[in-house]
């Protein structure tokens, strides 16, 4: 469905992350995890992309967070301001929490972080009884989107726990480095034949961490992904 609504807030996440809050429209619902199809196109050029809402449906917003690369999408997002209205199409997508899940994993890279943000903030609101073990990979420490927000929800919520993994880690960093390998899945998800599996961002990264998963034994059945289109 087509929904018309217009830019409440921009949130600056990381040095080149911008979060771009929308009003919610009315009779526009959700399920965690999912996107739309945003449209800044005007008359001269249509310009259409899909984004995965980094917002709850338990919050009274809605939220999509990029990556700015500079591309022409991304420029024309940049230049929104608070109250231009855009247009919104959707909601889309599979990739989501059921209730019945007790234990989770997630495994993410840089922007792929929105869909499972979105998941641990529904599953805190919902008071869902759920474990849920994220690890978080990104280049250095400063690209951690949402790193403050994850590292209290953790320090709230027992059944939520974050690992960051920084693959160029400055000197004064001293947690996890390296890409997600299977070592950190066995040291950080001991049980993780057990839990149903999140794991999303570019092909490639996705595609390694159903392949890293299926060499762990994994059922395929308990592997849910989501493959972000090339970012333009």
């Amino acid at each position: 469905m087509l929904f018309e609504t217009k830019v409440i807030e921009i949130i600056q996440r990381t040095p080149d992350v911008k979060s771009f809050r929308f009003e919610r429209p009315q009779g526009f619902s959700y399920l965690p995890g999912q996107y739309v199809v945003l449209d800044l196109s005007d008359k001269s050029i249509q310009m259409k992309k899909p984004f995965t809402l980094s917002s709850s449906p338990t919050e009274d917003f809605l939220e999509i967070t990029k990556k700015l690369t500079g591309h022409p999408f991304s420029n024309a997002l940049t230049e929104l301001k608070s109250g231009d209205r855009v247009v919104i199409n959707g909601p889309y997508g599979k990739f989501t929490i059921q209730e019945e899940y007790n234990n989770i994993g997630m495994l993410s890279g840089g922007i792929g972080i929105t869909p499972l943000r979105s998941i641990i903030k529904y599953s805190i609101d919902k008071k869902i009884s759920c474990n849920i073990i994220l690890i978080y990979s990104n280049r250095y420490e400063t690209d951690i989107a949402f790193k403050d927000e994850l590292e209290l929800i953790q320090k709230e919520n027992p059944n939520i726990k974050v690992i960051d993994t920084i693959t160029k880690p400055e000197l004064t960093w001293k947690g996890t480095t390296g890409r997600i390998n299977a070592e950190m899945i066995q040291r950080y998800i001991p049980d993780y034949r057990k839990r149903i599996f999140f794991t999303c961002g570019p092909m490639e990264m996705v595609n390694s961490m159903v392949s890293l998963l299926k060499k762990l034994e994994v059922p395929e059945e308990q592997i849910k992904r989501e493959i972000f289109p090339s970012d333009k």
